[in-house]
């Protein structure tokens, strides 16, 4: 039976500082520069119990800081084995943190390099997508913590560029996200890699009956830590829902991003396709947008992601890959393009704004067809929503099957492209009737003639006997003929044989 330790968002108690859970000098400073004085619920309550080799699983809601949670009394953890040496024997992999998605691992592995940097501790990250030669010189060359997604960290120990032969720690971290992406077949590979011993933490906005099932088949006596009721959203963040048709919908994201002046925006699609042609029409109506997916190389969403974070780009439209673990500052707006299909990846959305305390806003756009998805997320979340019209919204008005006019159309008065029209088709017909001879284009009465096909004058010629001889070979001429067919025949390997 596992020990419960549960608490709301509201008792972090502020007399509670870093410095009190005995980090280390080195870990505090690099807390200190970072201006990090008092743990979030989290963190109060999970870095002591980490600290004491407790196996752990790990529930609050995005954006409270689960991170740090973990990473922080691992890092104090390894000191003990911390060493100078430039042996890559000296630095065996120690502790071993799963997640995912490549953008959640790359954000993880940041924060523990920077909590780590004044320690000889050595660290790294491992994703698909890019080259793997960088990813095994630094693994060759010694690393205590590795942060990794499956797939990539078994492509690794398959070319035996990494042993975790003495890992101490796994972390699962966003580990429903993992199952509900197909991770468990190599989720069991890694773990039958691992030594028996060793730490298990467990460290999720959510925890699902499979999640459980899965930590009872490999955690010891875990202590379970929930800081906020599962499921729930922030309270900080206001929560809109508009009906607008499916054929509007692009519109309204564009008419939400200007009417509240918003500089920065997520905007979450189900499709790939559906973000790509959603990122295009907000670029055409002159906001700044990328699309990140599946489909995009990891350099690509990387670079997108960065840009989106400096504030280069002011909309990321994004699929549920970005909806996990990234961490943007102060990021004032959430908005669902699509109502998603599994209603917990609603709670993780709308977390990726108002995090740590700050306020957000998280709107959402349904159409008939999305009331069960909309039920669905009110029941997980045990709130009701009250369904509202965008008000001084308009819908563009389409076309229809109406034909789309050439770009020289554009812009020109009615009178002068009717007048040039005019002067081309009487142009047209005057080169026809030049060619063909054949008469007027018209008959009587305005009817268009119909169409003559030309015809050749020698045609025409009245039939002439022919005077000269009949074209009958005379027998000489023929013998000499066949006589030589056959010298050619011969010369060519195929004539007769005497």
């Amino acid at each position: 039976m596992s020990d419960t330790v549960t608490e709301t968002a509201a008792v972090a108690a502020p007399a509670i500082r870093f410095e009190d859970f005995g980090l280390s000098p080195d870990v505090l400073r690099a807390l200190s520069e970072q201006g990090y004085v008092h743990p979030t619920p989290i963190q109060a309550q999970a870095i002591p119990v980490v600290l004491q080799g407790r196996d752990v699983m790990g529930a609050a809601q995005t954006g409270t800081g689960k991170t740090a949670g973990f990473s922080l009394p691992i890092i104090q953890l390894l000191l003990a084995h911390a060493n100078t040496s430039a042996s890559p024997a000296r630095h065996p992999v120690r502790a071993l943190i799963l997640t995912p998605t490549r953008e959640l691992a790359d954000q993880v592995a940041d924060n523990v390099k920077s909590y780590c940097r004044f320690t000889p501790l050595r660290s790294t990250v491992v994703f698909g997508g890019v080259d793997m030669a960088p990813q095994t010189a630094a693994l060759r060359a010694g690393v205590e913590i590795v942060i990794a997604t499956p797939g990539r960290l078994l492509d690794h120990v398959q070319q035996k560029t990494l042993n975790l032969s003495q890992t101490q720690i796994l972390v699962m971290d966003e580990a429903d996200r993992m199952l509900d992406m197909g991770f468990l077949p190599d989720l069991q590979r890694i773990i039958n890699l691992l030594p028996k011993k060793r730490q298990n933490l467990m460290f999720s906005a959510t925890f699902s009956p499979e999640i459980k099932k899965l930590a009872g088949s490999f955690q010891n006596d875990p202590i379970t830590i929930e800081v906020a009721r599962s499921n729930a959203t922030a309270e900080r963040v206001t929560q809109t829902i508009y009906k607008v048709n499916d054929d509007a919908k692009g519109d309204a994201v564009s008419f939400i991003i200007r009417e509240r002046a918003l500089k920065q925006v997520i905007v979450f699609s189900n499709s790939k396709i559906g973000a790509s042609k959603l990122a295009r029409q907000m670029e055409n109506e002159g906001i700044v947008a990328s699309a990140i997916h599946g489909d995009k190389s990891q350099n690509e969403r990387m670079a997108a992601l960065e840009a989106f974070k400096q504030g280069q780009i002011q909309v990321l439209v994004a699929t549920d890959v970005a909806a996990r673990g990234l961490d943007i500052t102060d990021l004032p707006c959430v908005i669902n393009y699509d109502l998603p299909y599994n209603a917990e990846d609603y709670v993780h959305r709308i977390g990726r704004t108002g995090r740590a305390g700050a306020s957000g806003d998280a709107i959402s756009l349904f159409t008939e067809k999305d009331e069960r998805l909309l039920v669905d997320i009110e029941k997980l979340i045990k709130k009701k929503f009250e369904r509202a019209e965008l008000v001084g919204f308009k819908p563009r008005q389409r076309g229809g099957d109406r034909p789309e006019r050439s770009s020289s159309d554009r812009g020109e008065p009615r009178a002068q492209r009717g007048e040039r029209t005019e002067r081309s088709d009487r142009g047209e017909r005057t080169e026809r009737s030049s060619i063909s001879n054949l008469g007027s284009s018209r008959r009587e009465g305005g009817a268009p003639s119909p169409r003559r096909e030309k015809v050749d004058p020698w045609f025409l010629k009245p039939y002439e006997p022919s005077t000269g001889e009949t074209l009958v070979e005379k027998p000489e001429v023929a013998s000499k003929s066949v006589k030589s067919r056959q010298k050619v025949a011969a010369l060519l390997g195929g004539g007769p044989k005497r």
